[in-house]
């Protein structure tokens, strides 16, 4: 009787435990985290970038600008949803993901950013009843901010020569906060008192990049002046 030959596995069957595995790392899961914050903020970055530069650098209406700038978040919007539809099901569904994703989302978002906001984030009731007197651009670029930054609190919006002289202030006569020849008012202050400075700093840099000019300055209190560029 032959003695039994030792069994030889083919080199592909013998795997060693956790071979091919890379174990993660901190790094990647802050550049994970990262590309997510990125992902997610793009068609918000699409939207309000859009709209200032259509308003103050093509002239378009402040309403026109707004529109315009909704479809171009929407069309961002479309592209993800288009491509998460090829991951998991295998092919392309455009029309699908501009009808039932992007068109509600956005034209949802569009509407409250242009319309609400919360008593939380307004010094006082006067304040919030004067959100819809701000230019639309505007509206939408601090809507959007409070998203990420959801205790900030505005603390004036439209004046009169009056307000200023009850601050113990002259009044300005070119002062933004007055209506404009739009009918609008182009400007608000944001509180800085009591806040890090981290979040101050983060919000100048957020108006900023969008494309709005910024000034800290103290009258009745220290505040963040932001302005919608002139046409």
């Amino acid at each position: 009787m032959k003695p039994s030959q030792p069994i030889v596995l083919p080199a592909t069957e013998i795997a060693a435990p956790g071979l091919g595995r890379r174990p993660i790392t901190l790094g990647a899961l802050v550049r994970l985290a990262v590309g997510l914050v990125l992902v997610v903020a793009l068609p918000f970055v699409v939207f309000v970038r859009s709209a200032v530069f259509l308003h103050a650098h093509r002239g378009y209406g402040g309403w026109i600008a707004v529109i315009a700038a909704l479809g171009m978040a929407a069309l961002t919007v479309t592209g993800y949803a288009a491509w998460m539809s090829h991951r998991l099901l295998g092919r392309l569904y455009l029309r699908a993901a501009l009808l039932w994703v992007a068109v509600p989302l956005v034209a949802g978002y569009g509407g409250y950013s242009v319309l609400y906001l919360s008593r939380m984030n307004a010094k006082s009731e006067v304040v919030r009843q004067y959100f819809r007197s701000v230019h639309p651009v505007l509206r939408i670029a601090i809507s959007t901010w409070l998203l990420a930054d959801p205790d900030l609190v505005i603390t004036d919006l439209r004046r009169t020569p009056e307000d200023y002289a009850a601050m113990g202030l002259p009044a300005a006569e070119a002062s933004l906060h007055y209506p404009q020849h739009d009918g609008y008012v182009h400007a608000l202050d944001l509180r800085t008192l009591g806040r890090p400075a981290w979040r101050n700093w983060a919000t100048d840099g957020y108006f900023r990049v969008m494309g709005f000019r910024t000034r800290r300055h103290v009258g009745s209190a220290d505040h963040l002046h932001v302005t919608l560029p002139a046409r």
